[in-house]
């Protein structure tokens, strides 16, 4: 792990493997991390660039808000300190929201695009939820969030199966400044791209959990169908993090697709 300043703030990243520039954005209340199940099948393929997100691991925690004009000038940051010129990205959630804007602001900087159980926007009603979490943050902290979080992003059997995984993720959420999960939730509730995907021509492979009721499939479906030529997959059997529940599955419909 080494650290770089870029943007006004320091980031955490990490850089292992051989080939053109693979970038991997993790979800909100986790950190770099999230794609340790994808690593040994990549590195073969690609230089996998993972970074920790403004406000999370160890990268810096300002207080928010954060807008993804923010986030995305974070990404940039980041490429033009290491000298990375054009990237395949691959986002996951919140990751695949930076994703898609990143790919909007700097269209001729990505190769292959990849949107992970995500969405392009929300519906009022949304941004009602996403308001009385952050306020429940800045009250009493993460911890009340670990339980409902893992709840929403594994599905029952995998809980179940894997108490290993659940400390594990339970253990990043925890462990996210409140600062980033608030200021990281107030980009996320005014998240609205949808309109403008069809504008990006580059590759563009949707992957959706057919369990998640998070981002449910059919928002991964929204965005396939605003940009022109995108693939939509569906995952069976898998929740939200369906890199971890269904690790095998999503690296094979990574890798053949980048």
């Amino acid at each position: 792990m080494d650290t770089v300043h870029a943007n006004g703030m320091a980031i955490r990243y990490d850089v292992q493997g051989e080939g053109p520039w693979l970038i991997l954005s993790h979800s909100l209340a986790t950190d770099l991390t999230l794609w340790d199940e994808q690593m040994p099948a990549l590195m073969p393929y690609f230089r996998v660039l993972r970074f920790d997100t403004r406000g999370h691991g160890g990268s810096s925690a300002p207080e928010g808000p954060y807008d993804f004009a923010m986030l995305t000038a974070d990404v940039l940051g980041l490429m033009d300190t290491l000298g990375v010129e054009r990237v395949h990205f691959c986002g996951i959630s919140m990751g695949g929201m930076i994703a898609q804007h990143v790919a909007l602001a700097a269209p001729d900087r990505i190769d292959k695009l990849v949107l992970v159980s995500t969405t392009s926007g929300y519906p009022p009603d949304a941004r009602a939820m996403w308001a009385e979490r952050i306020a429940a943050v800045r009250s009493n902290g993460l911890e009340p969030l670990v339980a409902p979080t893992l709840e929403r992003w594994f599905t029952p059997p995998y809980r179940a199966a894997h108490p290993d995984v659940m400390a594990r993720i339970g253990n990043l959420i925890r462990a996210t400044p409140a600062a980033g999960y608030m200021g990281s939730g107030q980009a996320i509730a005014a998240l609205d791209a949808t309109d403008r995907l069809r504008t990006l021509r580059c590759p563009t492979l949707v992957i959706a959990g057919a369990d998640d009721a998070g981002t449910p499939p059919a928002m991964g479906q929204r965005i396939a169908a605003q940009i022109p030529g995108a693939r939509f997959e569906l995952i069976p059997s898998a929740s939200h993090l369906c890199n971890f529940e269904q690790a095998k599955t999503f690296n094979r419909l990574l890798l053949d697709f980048l």
